[in-house]
């Protein structure tokens, strides 16, 4: 009797491991080119993108009123319609410095949940692609 005891709880334990793997969200990711200023975040302050040139802008899913300014999330791409667009084992992180719906330069497609700098973009996918599937994590 009391191996069926120790048996359900380290059950318990080893499927609830199993189940809780991913932190991330998924959405779509879309690109855009220069110019880049003046963006949402901070205007025409261009000390606001990071010398790595990844940043981006995001969709009205995870803007929050602005409170987007500054965060990081950790992005790459799971998957596309076309085969093959994704660049495997390639994950990226990105600053948000601007919101998609009002940035300059347009999206390659509108209603992503974030537009990257066509630098990132080209790091996690194919750059002739105009949008990717994404995970991604702040």
């Amino acid at each position: 009797m009391s191996k069926i005891h120790l048996f359900f709880p380290s059950l318990f334990v080893i499927l609830a491991e199993l189940f809780y793997l991913s932190h991330a969200d998924v959405g779509t990711a879309a690109h855009y080119r220069p110019p880049y200023l003046p963006t949402g975040c901070y205007g025409n302050d261009a000390a606001q993108f990071p010398s790595s040139n990844l940043f981006g802008a995001a969709g009205e899913g995870i803007w929050d009123n602005g409170a987007a300014c500054g965060r990081q999330y950790l992005v790459r791409c799971i998957s596309a319609s076309v085969p093959r667009t994704c660049n495997p084992g390639q994950t990226i992180q990105i600053r948000i410095v601007d919101r998609a719906l009002t940035s300059v330069s347009r999206p390659s497609r509108n209603g992503a949940t974030m537009v990257l700098s066509t630098t990132a973009f080209g790091i996690i996918a194919n750059p002739s692609a105009s949008s990717v599937n994404i995970e991604f994590q702040q």
